[in-house]
């Protein structure tokens, strides 16, 4: 009951933060604004957010302190799924239940709204919020931890991955990279970020990037069971989409059974990495938990 009330604290301050920090705009603009609030006000599960803010939490900080870093970060995930959605990648019309972004809006609108909401993320984690909060100093190493995350070496990277290996099989270690890129990479700059709010040590900043990693791993193969298995009514989408586009998954290659018992050794090792912080541990243990056996 605690981890709800908390999670449900977390989520509507960040949903207020958004909401303020992405104004309806000039009329001229208004329907690229539109657009990026569609995708970045559309629900969620806010998790990278929340890591951000409770790692802060874990490292003796005010949560708050963190409140720019989470939101140019969950700024960053909205980017990304808009784009995602795109014909030219995985040409995806449902998104959280509701017409993916370019369904609602037009490609081209979708396409500039998720430009717009990564430039967006980076003018918030270097505005004069930010740095009031916490110095130039700390919002110059949190732009570049999450611009590496996000860029060629992380999110964007994963992509690249993702779009070479449809329509064959590959390896294990090929899927791997995928999965730490694509999910892990933006998942480590939450965890970092917090770190870096929460004024951690250097071996506290290295923890929580293991633990991002980890849970990074297992939350995408909890994704590879759902699209088996899962219920499209409570996934907002349709399952068997990586079937349908002939792409390699941890439960393709290995099979349901052996897909969760990896993914239930990938949250214990991310757990782990907790071990690190002196604090009380228990809200992202069971974050990790949950996630684990997610509907959606």
């Amino acid at each position: 009951m605690e981890m709800t009330r908390q999670i449900r604290e977390d989520c509507a301050a960040v949903e207020a933060w958004l909401d303020k920090l992405l104004p309806p705009g000039e009329p001229l603009c208004q329907e690229v604004v539109q657009a990026m609030r569609y995708s970045l006000l559309g629900g969620g599960k806010r998790v990278r957010a929340i890591l951000a803010l409770e790692f802060c939490r874990l490292c003796g900080a005010e949560p708050e302190r963190a409140m720019p870093f989470a939101c140019a970060v969950e700024m960053v995930h909205a980017y990304s799924l808009i784009h995602d959605d795109l014909p030219c990648m995985d040409d995806d019309d449902l998104r959280r239940g509701k017409p993916s972004c370019h369904i609602a809006f037009g490609e081209a609108t979708a396409l500039l709204a998720g430009d717009a909401l990564l430039t967006s993320a980076f003018e918030t984690a270097a505005s004069p919020w930010a740095q009031s909060l916490l110095g130039s100093q700390i919002c110059c190493r949190g732009i570049h931890l999450l611009s590496r995350c996000a860029g060629n070496q992380g999110m964007v990277g994963g992509q690249i991955i993702d779009l070479a290996s449809e329509g064959h099989r590959v390896s294990w270690q090929v899927l791997e990279q995928n999965y730490k890129r694509k999910t892990g990479a933006l998942l480590q700059a939450a965890a970092g970020l917090g770190c870096l709010a929460g004024g951690a040590t250097q071996a506290q900043e290295q923890a929580a990037a293991d633990f991002a990693l980890n849970l990074g791993l297992a939350f995408q193969i909890v994704d590879d069971i759902l699209d088996e298995v899962g219920d499209p009514a409570l996934l907002g989408k349709p399952v068997g989409s990586d079937v349908q586009q002939h792409k390699s998954t941890y439960v393709t290659l290995f099979g349901l059974q052996a897909a969760r018992e990896q993914a239930a050794q990938l949250a214990q090792r991310a757990k782990e990495q907790l071990a690190a912080f002196p604090g009380d541990r228990s809200f992202l243990e069971q974050l990790t938990d949950d996630l684990l056996v997610r509907q959606s």
